[in-house]
Order: structure tokens, then sequence, then C-alpha cells
């Protein structure tokens, strides 16, 4: 085994040591519990980069038994995930030295963060089915326990929620495994995919099926998506970030190891499906975005759209790999892989720069935020910087991802399928409706959270962050601009997966430069920039100048004669959604209450009180009717629980029957 390979196990023992350190009684250690996840993060990092640069490799197994054994494996798709999630881990390993201290539990937190981590590395270095079962499951697990972490009311019905949905996925994962197992006759990943060809096609096409159901539940595509606004906004700030930034991405990582990897090349409707529940997932994950309150809630929302986008660009993959397109397959492929860890890295910022947030206003609600910019000017800075990121605004890093994905749906052109040429650029569509419905959503996070007049007393007593807690933003928000100026550092991390699983064999791209085969589009991130500062220094020059030609004369607004204006007449977060909610009213179903109290009617009013909300279509469609039905079925399977042991023992004779005359 290569020497770089032992940085895995260096890694491991970093996170063990920091569980460890965690449940000590001696409350100095807890200031190391922190430091040793960042340390294990960055050997992780280091291990990652050596993986997707070498073959696949063996790393290690354990025999539990003649059947079942935990066996280890890396490549260069699981060094891309690892790499994906030791970055934001380090990051928010570092915020969480600063944002720990002030909560209760610490050692539990400590405890569970560690691990939560661990089984994140875990499962995509899984090398068979039981060890990807078994991580799997501790991931669930140990989310739902920092889910609930505060133990209220919310958080209970949130982890309730989330743990029903993850193992309602995790019955469809099991049942796709058994059927690759029995067809090909192994629980070893890398068995799988050398037998997958004999597996048949109605059988690969129930396998696709159970995949984007199983996977796509953790990943939170519409209609599954109904436990990530619930579970991402009551756990604390650092886990949500993780869970946002890295965790869904684990469904990413299972849905590509089995449908592309294992399974291979399917037939045209799987990439069509793909997109389509794409493209429905980034435009509505973005509309339920638009009307959030809560600036947690509103970010959860976007990683449902931000799943979308990524799923568009594995679609289009998917679809070209289909009729024999593959350079157009990689290209797809690789904007999706890149946009995988773009996502992470800015939606990782705005969830720590949301808990900064909550951490000097004691409220997830925007509507009593306002003026935070004056007293928290760093996280203000790189909240800006990831909502920037996140708008695909040039020249951060969104820019590039969405950029290339926009450009592989209009390549579906080239297709030869009529149904392609359709499909595809309708899904660029929905990510050019995506993108600008994105602007509007952080227009209003960032305006109404940041800037004008403090709305509340906390508001307007906020301070700014630990240095911890804005270090640790300080590098996500670099890492954002750095991948933007510089998107061929993505492209060259993701082009050893990309090439391999769509059987390309290059694709042009360069430092800071990107063009499409087959477009005649091409981009220079860094001349962007560049183009944009000398945009900004002639603007400055210019203004400068004319300063000089003219004395400023400062004076009062006019303000309609009001004394002194109050944080009343500002813009809420309700007023600047309010078009939205018009405009796409045929799908929020919005209902409003309008109370007026009268002195005297109709001229005199005493009082005017307003409520309005929108519909949550898939909760009262779908799963409120669902719900309803299983609780009228157990409540009459309920009736066979009648206490009685001679009722008990007719069933077992029932049993035994049965099995005797249909046994054999």
């Amino acid at each position: 085994m290569d020497p770089e390979s032992y940085l895995y196990i260096i890694g491991t023992v970093f996170f063990l040591s920091g569980a460890i350190v965690s449940l000590s009684p001696v409350p100095r250690t807890k200031t190391f519990i922190y430091l040793l996840s960042f340390l294990g993060a960055l050997c992780f990092l280091t291990f990652s980069l050596h993986l997707l640069f070498s073959p696949p490799q063996d790393l290690f197994s354990i025999p539990v038994s003649s059947f079942f054994e935990f066996a280890f494996r890396g490549d260069p798709l699981s060094g891309f995930f690892i790499l994906v999630i030791s970055l934001l881990a380090s990051a928010v390993s570092i915020y969480s030295i600063g944002y720990a201290k002030d909560l209760k539990h610490q050692g539990l937190m400590g405890f569970l963060f560690n691990l939560f981590i661990l089984s994140m590395f875990a499962v995509v270095l899984s090398g068979n089915v039981f060890t990807f079962l078994v991580s799997w499951e501790t991931m669930s697990m140990v989310s739902y326990f920092l889910v609930t972490f505060d133990r209220d009311e919310t958080s209970a019905k949130a982890g309730l929620i989330y743990a029903v949905m993850t193992h309602m996925g995790t019955a469809f994962i099991i049942v796709l495994f058994l059927i690759l197992y029995k067809e090909t006759g192994s629980m070893n990943f890398a068995e799988m995919k050398t037998h997958s060809a004999q597996i048949p096609d109605l059988l690969k096409h129930v396998i696709f099926v159970f995949s984007m159901i199983g996977f796509g539940t953790k990943a939170g595509i519409v209609p599954l998506h109904t436990w990530l606004p619930r579970a991402h906004p009551t756990a604390p700030s650092n886990i949500s970030a993780l869970m946002s930034g890295v965790m869904i991405k684990t469904g990413i990582y299972g849905f590509i190891r089995v449908v592309l990897d294992i399974t291979g090349t399917g037939p045209e409707w799987w990439g069509i499906a793909v997109i389509t529940i794409g493209a429905v997932s980034s435009v509505l994950g973005i509309l339920y975005a638009l009307m959030e309150h809560d600036i947690k809630r509103l970010l959860a929302y976007s990683s449902v759209e931000n799943i979308g986008i990524i799923l568009l660009g594995i679609g289009a993959s998917m679809t070209f790999r289909s009729h024999g397109l593959f350079a157009l397959s990689a290209i797809a492929l690789t904007a999706s892989l890149c946009h995988t860890l773009n996502h992470a890295l800015f939606k990782g910022l705005l969830f720590l720069g949301s808990g900064s947030v909550m951490h000097a206003v004691h409220t997830r609600n925007m509507e009593e935020m306002g003026g935070l910019i004056k007293s928290m000017p760093y996280t203000g800075l790189f909240f800006l910087i990831g909502s920037v990121s996140i708008c695909a605004l040039p020249p951060f890093n969104g820019f590039v991802s969405e950029w290339m994905t926009y450009q592989s749906l209009l390549l579906g052109f080239e297709s030869p399928s009529i149904v392609s040429k359709i499909v595809s650029p309708l899904g660029g569509a929905a990510l050019a409706l995506t993108g600008a419905l994105a602007a509007a959503c952080f227009v209003k996070a960032f305006g109404i959270s940041f800037l004008g007049m403090p709305r509340s007393r906390h508001a307007g007593e906020a301070r700014e962050s630990s240095p911890f807690m804005t270090t640790a933003m300080g590098i996500l928000a670099i890492l954002c601009l750095l991948f933007g100026i510089f998107p061929g550092l993505v492209i060259r991390l993701a082009s050893p997966v990309s090439f391999p699983l769509t059987g390309s064999t290059g694709l042009v791209s360069g430092l800071g430069f990107l063009r499409i085969d087959g477009s005649s589009t091409a981009i220079s991130p860094a001349a962007i920039l560049i183009t944009m500062a000398v945009m900004l220094s002639a603007t400055l020059v210019f203004f400068l100048a004319l300063r000089r030609k003219r004395k400023t004369v400062y004076a009062d607004s006019w303000d309609c004669g009001i004394p002194a204006l109050t944080p009343r007449m500002q813009y809420t977060a309700t007023a600047f959604s309010k078009p939205i909610r018009l405009i796409f009213k045929n799908i929020y179903l919005p209902r409003r209450d309008l109370k007026v109290s009268y002195l005297v009617k109709p001229f005199f009013v005493r009082s005017i009180r307003y409520s309005g909300e929108i519909t949550p279509f898939f909760e009262r469609y779908i799963y409120e009717p669902a719900t309803g039905f299983i609780q009228r079925v157990a409540g009459k399977v309920r009736l066979l629980q009648s206490g009685s042991l001679h009722l008990y023992l007719g069933y077992i004779l029932i049993t035994l029957i049965l099995l005797l005359l249909f046994g054999t």
C-alpha cells in the first residue's frame, strides 16, 4: 500500500480521538475536540487528492462472519466526494471552536460531530453492500440525534419526520442492493460492476427507479424533500452546514455509484427522467425559498434547488451517453460534479453566516433583523459573497458550474433524439428561471437581514462573531472566489471521475479558461474579473474627476415632514416577495385572512389585521392523505392486538397450518 494511503487511517484516528476527548470530564480538554476534527479533515483532504489521481485500490477489510465483512475501497469517485466533505468539514471544525462553546452539552455535540463526519467518509469509501448500509445507517442515526439536539417539540417533530423519510429511502436502497446481489452473485461493488451486463433490462429499470427514490430521499428531491426544510433549520448551525453542504450529497454519490458506475449505460428515458426531476426540484425549491422568512428554512429550500441543478447535469450526461455522445456526456457530468463541490462551499458559508446572525440576534426570523452590516461587517461581507456565489454571478464559483450545466443542456440539440432535443433545452430554460429567482431570493435574504435599520432590540445590540467563526467563513469565501476565477482547478479535480464514468477521453479546458466542445461559447472568469476591476476603477476615476469640478453639498433627504424614519417604514420580507407570490399564485395557492375592526363602520377604522400564507402543496395533498390512510389501516390492524393469550396461540396455529399447506 502506498504511504499516502495511510492518511485515511491517521485521519480516522484524529476523528475518533476527538470523539473520545469530547467524553472527558475535564473541561479544558473540550478545546481540543474540534482541533482534532480539523486535523482529521486535513488528512482526508490530502488522501482524496491521492485517490483522484490513482487507480482504484482496496484499503482494508474486517471479516465479521463467513458472509459479511467490512470492506473499504477507494477510487476517483470516492476521492472526489471525500474532497467535498473534507473541505467543508475543515472549515466547520474551525467555526465550531467559537460556536460550540455557548451550546449546552458541549461534550455530546463534539462526540456526535466527529462521528457524523467520519460516517460520511465511511459511506463514500464503502467497498461492498454490507459496509455501505452500516455506514449509511450510522450517518442517518447520528444526524437524527443532531437534528433533535435542542430537545424541544419542534426539533422532536422534525427528527421524527426525518427518521421516517430516511428509513423509507433506505428500504428502497436495500431492495435494489438485493436485486444486484441476486443477479451478479456478489456484494462487492467492483464485482457487481463486472457482472452487471448480465442483469436483465427490466431489472435495470427497477434498480434505476429504486435508486432515484432511495438516494433521492436523502438528497431531497421533489417531492421527497419534505424532511429537509424541517430538519436542517432545527439542527445547530454548524451541523446544518454539514447536512445541507455535504450530507445530502451522499445521496448524489450513491446514485452515481449505482446507476452510472455499476449498471452503466441506460436507455434515453433514464436521463430524461433525471432532467425532469432536476428541473422541477430546482424551480420549486427556489420558489418555496422565496416565501420563507426563516433564514435557515430559506437556505434549506435553496438546497433542494441546487440538488435539482446537480441532477440536471447528471441527467444530461446520461442522455448523451445513451446516444454514444461520450465527450458531451463527460462535459455534463463534469458540470454536475463541479456544482456539487461549489454548492458545498457557498451553502456551507451561508449556513455558517446564518449561524453567526442567530448567535447575535437570537432569532431565525428575518423580519426581526436588519442593519446587521454595521455591527457585523465581516459576517455581512461573507454572507454577501455566499449570496453572490449561489446566484451564479461572476466571478464567483457558482457562475462557472451553472454556466457549464446550462451549456450542457443547450448541447442537447446535438442529440439524434427528438425527445432529447426538446427536453434538454427545456431543462436549460428551467435553470435560467431558477437563476433569476435565486437572485431575487438572496437579494431578499441579504437585504432584509443586513441592510436598513434594526427591526428588534437584539438586532440593534448585535455584535460581531468570534474570530474562529469569522475565520472559517473567510476561508470558504476565499475558496468561492478562487474556484470562480480559476475554474480549471475544479474541472481537473472532477475530470478523473467524469471521464471513466462516461467513456470519454478528454475535455477542452484550461486553468482559468473554459471552452465547451461542440459549442462556439467560451468564457474566462479571470478575464471577467479583470474587466470588472477595470470598469470599477474607471467609474471611480470618473466620479472623482467630476467631484473636483463641482462642490458637493450634503443635506437631509426629503422625508414628507416626518421627524425621523422608523424600522416600520422599511420593506419587509413579506412585501419584498409579494410580487413573486402573485405571479406564481397557481403554484403557491396563497390564502389570506383580513380582519377589520371599526369604531364606526365604514368610516372610522380601529384596526386592520392581515395574515397570509401559502398552501404546502405536497404536505397537504400527498403526505397528509398518505399518513391518514396508514393511520386508519394501523387502527384496524391494532384490533388484532387484543391482549388475549388464547387468541395469540390461535394466530400461531393458523400460521403453522398455512406454512404446512403452502410451504412445500
